[in-house]
């Protein structure tokens, strides 16, 4: 039998490579979690994960969602990632910077986008457009890169690597906290002298053939690469984004620019403030799927009284430590979702006030009755959505129908 190129699973990325390979007259095989094989109307074959055989195999590559603890992952023997088909040969690859990280991911990879946009630049990866879909004929590469890609990845490496801070995410995906840190390391291992690799300080022990920048904090990069940041418009968190962005500039292309970072618009979910009609201002940061993005959000209030909403799916991680960082914080917490009685039983432990709400619309109506001129109500859930909502934008959405809709 003729050996094939095996899909797994039938996502954005794979459907993206099918496409791609069939344009080459290469015909791949789908294998997902279906009970009948069947073929699409575009002519491809899908087969149940059961039927995947790897003598009949001669490259494998997952949707990056498929967790390896799946039976079929174990069963592979040519396993690679979109990115080693796509960047594994140096000759034929644009340059590429990798941004990966707990958060602040997408406004990086936005950000460096943004400014290296007339000089050639496009995004892709995590960010929403798989490689295979990217202008091979681009001069730069921008990637928003998963700890799913990374685990994958064998042999693809970025020509500068961005490693934002790393907190506990995933890690029911990845089996746990050491596997999600080994997978963002990993890129490290490959670099090669001359490229160039931004690491927070804690993994500067990390052996890497390539230059390490270390950094600390905003400032340390501000001061490394020469920085003004009276002159940038951002706060924090995304002044952090900002100064990370302006860096790559300076490495490529030995500039800072300053007007040009400050033209660019924020995405929704992110930090999004608004007032209701009495004037009260909340706070959209449903993109806050994980503690260290809340711990941000609530850094930026810490002067005023926060109604905090929290909760939906944790993804295995711990909440501890955000209670242990908001313990002295004037605040009330309305719990939702999936892990409301776990934070409830935090916040007695710690003596916050509560209040268990389920569902996000009682949530916003709970806080309509408490909401002082002088406070702000807080969505910044420190879970992921997908145990009420498709995703964390319409948590977003919803949230701010519920505020302008019914108060």
């Amino acid at each position: 039998m003729i050996k094939k190129i095996s899909l797994f699973g039938y996502g954005k990325t794979t459907k993206a490579i099918a496409k791609y390979l069939k344009n080459k007259n290469i015909d791949p095989i789908f294998f997902e979690d279906i009970e009948k094989e069947y073929i699409d109307k575009e002519g491809f074959l899908h087969k149940p994960f059961d039927k995947f055989n790897p003598s009949f195999s001669q490259l494998e590559i997952p949707s990056p969602g498929i967790p390896p603890s799946n039976p079929v992952i174990k069963k592979a023997k040519n396993l690679i990632s979109e990115y080693d088909l796509f960047l594994r040969h140096q000759h034929s690859k644009p340059f590429t910077i990798w941004i990966s990280g707990t958060n602040g991911k997408t406004t990086t990879t936005q950000m460096i986008t943004h400014l290296l946009k007339k000089r050639g630049a496009v995004s892709g990866g995590n960010i929403g457009t798989p490689l295979a879909k990217l202008d091979k004929n681009a001069k730069i590469w921008v990637l928003e890169t998963s700890s799913f890609t990374l685990h994958y990845t064998k042999y693809a490496k970025p020509d500068i690597y961005i490693l934002l801070p790393v907190s506990e995410d995933h890690i029911t995906w990845h089996g746990g906290f050491d596997k999600y840190k080994e997978a963002k390391l990993k890129p490290l291992k490959n670099l090669k002298e001359g490229e160039i690799c931004i690491i927070p300080k804690e993994f500067e022990k990390e052996k890497t053939n390539g230059f390490k920048i270390v950094y600390e904090n905003t400032k340390d990069l501000a001061l490394y690469f020469g920085i003004d940041t009276k002159k940038i418009v951002f706060r924090e968190p995304f002044l952090f984004d900002a100064v990370l962005a302006l860096g790559v500039e300076k490495i490529v292309f030995n500039k800072i620019d300053y007007e040009k970072i400050n033209s660019f618009k924020l995405d929704p979910h992110k930090l999004e403030e608004f007032f209701d009609k009495n004037k009260r201002l909340w706070v959209d940061d449903s993109k806050a799927t994980n503690i260290d993005a809340a711990i941000a959000a609530i850094s930026r209030y810490k002067d005023k009284k926060i109604h905090l909403v929290l909760g939906g799916d944790a993804k295995g991680a711990d909440l501890k430590p955000l209670f242990e960082f908001i313990k002295d914080f004037n605040i009330t917490i309305y719990a939702i979702g999936k892990e409301e009685k776990n934070i409830k039983d935090l916040s007695k432990k710690y003596n916050i006030e509560f209040y268990g709400c389920r569902s996000l619309k009682k949530a916003v109506e709970k806080i309509n009755k408490n909401l002082k001129i002088d406070e702000v109500a807080l969505l910044s859930p420190a879970c992921a959505s997908l145990d009420h909502f498709s995703s964390y934008k319409e948590r977003g959405e919803k949230f701010k129908e519920y505020v302008l809709r019914f108060i």
